[in-house]
């Protein structure tokens, strides 16, 4: 039975996920949600005598080979013993996973984090943001299934930071925008009172993410990274290296990540229709269901364009990132066409051995 003085509630036990978790408790195993994965084993958080208790946990019983299921931080899991210790059973089902497209030729897609409810996207306010690369961070976070909310970091390094504020949240419909400076404090309280459940923390290298971190968790000492100051290339040092999380303070939890490259869209139809919901409201009123809103007629959205309701550089954003999306689609769908042809070749060869081997006897 779940109740609010479970030693795993602040890290995001609740009734529901008691319940999913009644066949495993029966079986004698215990909930635990993985803090950090790293090379076949993972940190995970159990339940130990009224405690929440770190304990490492071998993953090789759930390994997988899709990787949108291996084992990920934030995942809930099913944790029991092992030839060599404690070791991982089974993966509770996510509720929300956030999912980037991977850089392999694979056409494989990557979980950054799982179970999250709030997908913070860092970007810095040293340099001039790319109003186009917050849209791709959108449409990541919308598609997950959880809210997105813009932070814009370093605000002491940008006198104008309301200003740019203006510009993206006019990018950023149905999300919150922040400005804020782990530096001078600006934004800090507004920001651990939108951090309740599980918060992850998303964003380039440089973006301030780990400052961030320790400014919220309150981590100090050897544990905490140190962070160059800001040069004239606006670019600080990637000091995160794993996806970690972390209790807050307040209450909830926050996964760190660390600084990405590129965002690659991955099956993120539903998250684009969110981040550019003006543009979803005016396809509806396309004279064609398939519009693409290049040159066909009755098209509502190109009749926005030219009247200055829509802006064309949001236009070509929202283009770019969904042709980029149907690239993945096609790609993923025909890998998996190849895997599941070539695991029916294994078995009919499997098959055709088994019948010879009979054959001889």
């Amino acid at each position: 039975m779940h109740d609010s003085t479970h030693p795993l509630a602040r890290y995001g036990w609740d009734g529901p996920w008691a319940e999913q978790f009644s066949d495993h408790a029966a079986a004698g195993l215990l909930p635990g949600r993985i803090v950090r994965v790293d090379r076949g084993f993972c940190e995970v958080v159990v339940a130990d005598a009224g405690r929440a208790v770190p304990v490492r946990a071998d993953i090789a019983p759930v390994a997988v080979h899709d990787p949108l299921h291996y084992a990920c931080t934030g995942d809930w899991a099913a944790v029991g013993d092992g030839p060599t210790g404690p070791c991982l059973r089974a993966l509770l089902p996510r509720r929300t996973s956030v999912v980037r497209s991977t850089s392999s030729k694979r056409s494989e897609g990557q979980v950054l984090a799982a179970n999250v409810d709030t997908v913070v996207i860092a970007v810095s306010l040293s340099v001039e943001p790319d109003l186009g690369r917050v849209e791709r961070f959108l449409a990541l976070a919308w598609e997950s299934g959880a809210r997105p909310l813009v932070l814009l970091t370093k605000a002491d390094a940008a006198p104008d930071g309301d200003l740019i504020r203006e510009d993206v949240e006019r990018v950023s419909p149905g999300a919150d925008v922040l400005v804020v400076s782990a530096l001078t404090g600006r934004g800090m309280a507004a920001l651990a009172d939108r951090l309740s459940g599980t918060s992850a923390l998303v964003g380039l290298s440089g973006a301030g993410k780990s400052t961030l971190t320790n400014a919220l968790t309150g981590r100090s000492g050897p544990d905490a990274a140190e962070v160059r100051p800001i040069g004239a290339a606006g670019k600080g040092r990637h000091t995160t290296t794993a996806r970690e999380l972390l209790p807050l303070p307040g209450g909830g939890v926050l996964i760190d990540t660390p600084g990405l490259r590129g965002v690659g869209m991955f099956d993120a139809a539903q998250g684009l229709r969110q981040a550019f919901g003006e543009i979803a409201a005016l396809a509806r009123d396309c004279r064609f269901g398939d519009c693409r809103h290049v040159a066909e007629p009755g098209c509502a959205v190109l009749a926005a364009l030219r009247d200055g309701t829509l802006d064309e550089r949001r236009l070509d954003s929202y283009r770019k990132l969904e042709r980029e999306n149907r690239r993945m689609a096609a790609r993923t769908d025909a890998r998996l066409r190849a895997e599941q042809l070539r695991y029916r070749k294994a078995a009919d060869r499997e098959r055709g051995a088994a019948l010879r081997a009979k054959g001889r006897r």
